[in-house]
This record gives C-alpha cells, sequence and structure tokens, in this order.
C-alpha cells in the first residue's frame, strides 16, 4: 500500500510535528480547489451574461421562452442536490479521487460547449434544448465537485488542521468571481459592446477549458484519500451507500441535522453577505452596478483571509460555535446594517421613505404573495400591480383595506391614482397589449409622482459614501467567513468514511442551492407583500435563527472526531 499523506505504511494515522504544509499536502489542496474556483467562474459568467445568453437562445413564443427560463433557473439550483446523490453514491463505492475527476470533466466540458453552442437564429429550438440539457450537466456535476473536493482535502488533512486546509476550498468563490469579473471586462474592453454582444461573449465560456486542463493534469496526479483507501483495503466500503446514509435513522438524522442545524443557515449568511447585499445595492438604492460591484468586490477582496482565519480557528476551539455564533450575529445586526446601508449609499431615499409616505388601498384578498422563480411570471391583480410597481421603484408603504372587489389605488400625499386588473394572452403567461399599454401610462403616472415627493430615480455618486458602504459590506463578508469558513471540515466530521461524500453533499447543496438560491426571490415576494424595503430580510433572519436553534439543542462538536472510522 503506497504511504499517503496523514497515514503510515502500514495505514495508521500520524499527526505531523511539522506546522510546515508539505508540497503534496498544498497540491492536495489546489488541484481540489480549481475545480470549486470553476464552478464560481461558470455561476458568475452565467449570471453577468444572463441577458446575452437569453437573447441568443430563448427566442420565440412566451410559452416556450417561460418553459427554457425555468428550466435554466432549475439546472442552477434545483438539480444540484440529485448531483449530490449520482456522484456521492459514486465517491462512496468507487473512490473521491475518481469521482471528483469525472465531476470536472463534465463541469468543464459544459462550459466550453456553451462558447461553441449555435443560436436560435442558426438551429431554432434545438438551440435552447441543448443549452438547457448543458446548464443541467453543469448542475448535476457541481453537486458532486463540492462534497468531493472537500472530502477529499479533509481526509488528506493531518490531525488538527482540517479546518485550516478546507477553508481554503472556501475562498475561492471570491477568485471565481474576480476571474470572471476580469475575463468579461478584458474582453468587453478589447473587442466593444457590439461585438461583444453579438459574438465575443463566447470567449469567457471557451477560455474555461484552460482551467479545465490544469485541473485535470493534476488531478490525475493525485493519489487516492489516506480515509478511503484505508477503508478500501479492509474490505468496508459500502455497497449501497444512499440506503446507508438515507435509510438509516442514525445517519438519517444526522443528514437532517446538518440541513437545518448548520446549512440551511449558512446557506442564508452566505447569499445575504455576497448576494442579496449587491441586488439591495442595485435593485433596491439604485447604486449603478458598476460601482455597486466595485465596492463588493473591495469587500470580498478584503475579507477573504477571513476565511482561513476563521478555519484555523475552528481547529482550536471548535467548528460548532463559530458556524452558529456568525448566523446569530448576522440574525441580529442585519436590520441595522441594511438600514445604514441605505443611510450612505442612497440619503435621498432615506429621507423620502422617512417623509413621503405611500398608501396602497386596496381589497385585502386580491393582494397575492408574488413568489416568482424565473422572473417572468405576472400577477393580473391590481393590487399585485400597484405593489410591484412600488417595490421596483423602492418605494415603502402601508396597506388600507379597501372593500372587496375594488379595484387597488395607489395614494401619494393628496393624489390618488387607480390600478387595473389585467387581461392575460391566451397562453396565460404575459398581459395582452391593453394592459401593456395600460401599465407603461400608470408606471409613467405614478413614476413622476414619486419623483416629485422626493424618491429618486438612482443614487447620486456623488453623495454615496463609498468608504463606510465598503466597510458595512466588509462586515456582512465576515458573517459570510464565519459561517462558511469551517463548514466543509464539519460536514466531513460528521459521517462515517464509508457514505460520507453522499451524506455530506446532499444537505449542502439543499441548504445552498434551495435555502440559500431562493433568497432574492422570496425576500422581492416579502418586500412587495409587506410594503417594506427592508422586510425581506426576515427570511435569512428566521431561517439563521431556526439553524442557531436546532444547532445549539442538538448538533455535536466534531473537530476531534476520528474521520477514519468507516462506520
Amino acid at each position: 500500500m503506497a504511504i499517503t499523506p496523514g497515514m503510515t505504511a502500514d495505514g495508521r494515522k500520524v499527526t505531523p510535528t511539522s506546522t510546515a504544509m508539505t508540497k503534496e499536502e498544498r497540491k492536495v489542496i489546489f488541484a481540489s480547489s480549481l475545480g470549486t474556483v470553476f464552478e464560481w467562474y461558470d455561476f458568475y459568467l452565467y449570471g453577468a451574461l444572463a441577458s446575452i445568453i437569453a437573447k441568443q437562445f430563448f427566442v420565440g413564443d412566451p410559452t416556450t421562452t417561460f418553459i427554457f427560463a425555468l428550466l435554466a433557473f432549475a439546472a442552477g439550483f434545483i438539480v444540484r442536490p440529485f448531483g449530490a446523490l449520482v456522484f456521492g453514491r459514486l465517491g462512496d463505492m468507487i473512490g473521491r479521487k475518481y469521482t471528483f475527476l469525472v465531476t470536472i470533466l463534465i463541469m468543464g466540458a459544459s462550459t466550453f460547449l456553451v462558447g461553441l453552442l449555435p443560436s436560435y437564429a442558426q438551429i431554432g429550438i434545438a438551440a435552447p434544448i441543448i443549452l438547457v440539457s448543458l446548464r443541467i450537466l453543469q448542475g448535476l456535476a457541481l453537486g458532486g465537485e463540492y462534497g468531493g473536493a472537500a472530502t477529499y482535502v479533509a481526509e488528506h488533512a493531518p490531525e488538527g488542521k482540517r479546518g485550516f486546509f478546507t477553508s481554503f476550498i472556501q475562498t475561492t468563490a471570491t477568485l471565481g468571481l474576480f476571474l470572471s469579473l476580469l475575463v468579461i471586462l478584458g474582453v468587453r474592453t478589447a473587442m466593444g459592446e457590439e461585438e461583444f454582444t453579438a459574438w465575443g461573449w463566447r470567449i469567457p465560456f471557451l477560455v474555461s477549458v484552460l482551467l479545465l486542463g490544469i485541473s485535470v493534469w493534476i488531478r490525475l496526479s493525485m493519489n487516492e484519500s489516506p480515509a478511503f483507501a484505508k477503508m478500501k483495503a479492509e474490505g468496508k466500503t459500502s455497497k449501497a451507500p444512499l440506503s446507508e446514509a438515507f435509510l438509516k435513522p442514525k445517519n438519517a438524522k444526522i443528514v437532517f441535522l446538518a440541513l437545518v442545524g448548520l446549512t440551511m443557515g449558512q446557506a442564508v449568511v452566505w447569499y445575504t453577505g455576497q448576494f442579496y447585499a449587491l441586488f439591495f445595492l442595485t435593485q433596491t438604492l439604485k447604486v449603478d452596478l458598476a460601482t455597486a460591484n466595485i465596492m463588493v468586490a473591495v469587500s470580498l477582496a478584503l475579507a477573504t483571509p477571513f476565511f482561513i482565519v476563521f478555519g484555523m480557528l475552528s481547529d482550536k476551539i471548535g467548528r460548532k460555535m463559530i458556524i452558529l455564533g456568525g448566523c446569530l450575529i448576522a440574525a441580529l445586526t442585519y436590520f441595522p446594517i441594511f438600514s445604514a446601508l441605505t443611510h450612505y449609499a442612497n440619503p435621498a431615499l432615506e429621507s423620502a421613505l422617512k417623509n413621503s409616505p405611500v398608501v396602497v388601498i386596496a381589497d385585502p384578498a386580491a393582494c397575492k404573495f408574488q413568489f416568482d422563480m424565473t422572473g417572468t411570471k405576472k400577477f393580473p391583480a391590481s393590487c399585485d400591480i400597484a405593489t410591484r410597481m412600488l417595490t421596483a421603484a423602492s418605494v415603502s408603504y402601508t396597506k388600507v383595506d379597501a372593500p372587496a372587489g375594488s379595484v387597488a389605488r395607489i395614494k401619494i400625499g393628496d393624489k390618488e391614482y387607480s390600478s387595473f386588473n389585467a387581461s392575460m394572452t391566451p397562453d396565460g403567461l404575459n398581459f395582452d397589449d391593453a394592459s401593456k399599454a395600460r401599465e407603461t401610462a400608470l408606471k409613467t403616472e405614478v413614476g413622476a409622482a414619486i419623483k416629485a415627493a422626493g424618491y429618486p430615480a438612482k443614487a447620486d455618486p456623488e453623495q454615496i459614501n463609498k468608504p463606510m458602504v465598503v466597510l458595512l459590506l466588509f462586515i456582512l463578508v465576515i458573517y459570510v467567513t464565519m459561517v462558511y469558513g469551517p463548514i466543509a471540515a464539519m460536514l466531513v466530521e460528521m459521517f462515517p468514511t464509508r457514505i460520507r461524500y453522499t451524506s455530506m453533499s446532499l444537505p449542502y447543496h439543499i441548504g445552498n442551492g434551495w435555502f440559500g438560491g431562493l433568497l432574492p426571490t422570496t425576500a422581492f415576494a416579502l418586500v412587495a407583500f409587506k410594503g417594506d424595503i427592508y422586510y425581506g430580510l426576515w427570511y435569512p433572519i428566521i431561517v439563521a435563527l431556526i439553524t442557531v436553534v436546532i444547532g445549539m439543542l442538538f448538533v455535536k462538536e466534531t473537530k476531534d472526531n476520528d474521520i477514519y472510522a468507516a462506520d
């Protein structure tokens, strides 16, 4: 049996006397992290170019467009847990190395092929079908990639250093963001906006093949993880990891606790600090995208080292209290932090919210909870049209009940504007032409009224206190580093070697893919429902507090667990 890091020739664990990281350990971390960089590079790339990609591929009648938009969304979030099941099972049966070599090949090839895919104008309906198929493959591969990388690194780590080693994987989101922004900006600047929109957008997808080649070359030279190699040599690998992980009550309970008592809260704190904060700056506070991106990027760059800081700290004091502490502090401070963001990023909006109240007078039975996963759904009731319009304009409002069946009205100062009940197209997916015209007219009227009331159309660049905004964003990302830095090590340590890959991957991807991924749409629906620009924060706050309570009561500390135990 080959000697591998963390083991002697006869398969026993060793604790190194040197604190320096060996060449082999650095290689393990680098090779594993590259795949996670791929994950985030593609995530940010597809998001940043979504509007261009939609024009290239999602063309045709509204029904087709809606279906493909829904499928593309599903590929990004919903299918990831299924990838965790598929590749987690393989990882626990045949090994970590080969499984997450397969996931990176699928992920990298799919990303590269998006850059080669002919448009709708060239091959018709086949274009969106192939694109969505590639996105589904990416989603499935991502479901296996993270669990494989985290397991592989943790099982190579020396005793007492698993938090430190796995924390490097957690930093790769920032690297993926910077890499995608750098490539897009470079290509866009070099060829100009017109050429970039026409065909240059493909280049960022095509250059991903370089990352793929480097990562595959390095991973092919890696050894199997010592914990799995030891278990395989002893003949203790699982024959049915899915049933062992989810049908045995003892293991199923740990999977459930890993989701509700850890990853669910970690996910909403992560998405709030890195995605909802950007959404809030651009969509609610109307800060221009370039300025908002720069401020978020600076905060990420400043806070990224703290992933490693909290990973190292978790090796000394434990993972549980750092993760749950981050969830608790975030839940207690989100409202004042986001209120301060409004004060420093758009003081004119803050003043208007205080001094120019708006009222929606509507039948409460006609006001829906406007949850829309795809961003394409239409809500035809007069109340929904009014509240969605005001929410998009960052206007807080109060509701006053009106008689049943009455048409909603918007009161701004001493003036009232009547909404309308829209008529839909035959496919039920869009307003008909007459309703679109009425919506445009109402937007114009209401827009002029809220502007006269002091609500700014966009944040004044001269009034943005950039250092304070960056400081507040930095604090939000520090919360992210607290909950995310130690999470990989803790998930690995919660489960026995024989079902580790399967068991840890599922709660991670349900937490991050579903609870985290649905945060922006859920938050927007809450804001539109209540009429308060901060009301969407209740979603991450409540989820984080549930995790704190469940985690404190039922989740055990793991830093001293024996990860070489097969059962």
